[in-house]
């Protein structure tokens, strides 16, 4: 059903259902159609968004809440992405007018982590550092990345652990004076960090 005043939009012809990819992260959400040309916004879970800059191929779900205009997942084959103020702008094959670029609203956008632009040295993409175990140096485990905190200046681990069976939270600053060594293909973070901190 539309809201009062607006009609439902329809989906945009050529638009196949595909299956999301094994590898598929999601990096955003289609925020409104942009234009008349069939651009559309797109809010980027990312302060930095080059994972929706060097895709060409975005998956989509539909919304989690509200009005939902397709099920399942699609695939768009991006033209063009690029930053307008401050703002991710897109627009696909698929997508001609205003009309189309409406009917995504509230989607999803997944991008396979395989076409991540390489990151550079010392530099990891959060998604990787999820998961990872945290150790210190002299090896007593700190816990798991559970998620990244971004407080401006700096990002910070979050992880858990349990004491007795019960869930805590230790937080650690993810920068160079804490930070030894991150081993991605170990699935391992040591850290200059004491258990009483």
């Amino acid at each position: 059903m539309a809201a009062p005043g607006r009609p439902a939009a329809a989906l945009p012809a050529g638009i196949e259902p595909v299956e999301l990819p094994a590898d598929a992260i999601e990096v955003g959400r289609i925020a409104d159609a942009w234009g008349i040309k069939g651009w559309f916004k797109v809010l980027s879970h990312s302060a930095d968004p080059e994972a929706l800059f060097s895709s060409k191929r975005w998956y989509l779900q539909p919304a989690d809440r509200g009005l939902k205009t397709f099920s399942g997942t699609l695939l768009l084959k991006i033209r063009e992405a690029k930053d307008h103020s401050g703002t991710v702008v897109a627009t696909a094959q698929e997508v001609d007018d205003r009309n189309a670029a409406e009917a995504l609203r509230g989607a999803r956008v997944f991008v396979p982590r395989s076409s991540f632009p390489t990151a550079s040295a010392d530099e990891y993409y959060w998604v990787d550092l999820i998961g990872l175990a945290v150790v210190n140096r002299e090896g007593v485990e700190l816990g798991t990345v559970r998620e990244l905190l971004s407080t401006g200046p700096q990002t910070v681990l979050v992880l858990e652990y349990d004491v007795d069976g019960k869930p805590l939270e230790r937080m650690i600053p993810f920068v160079s004076a804490y930070v030894d060594a991150v081993d991605l293909p170990g699935k391992r973070i040591t850290v200059d960090w004491q258990p009483d901190y």
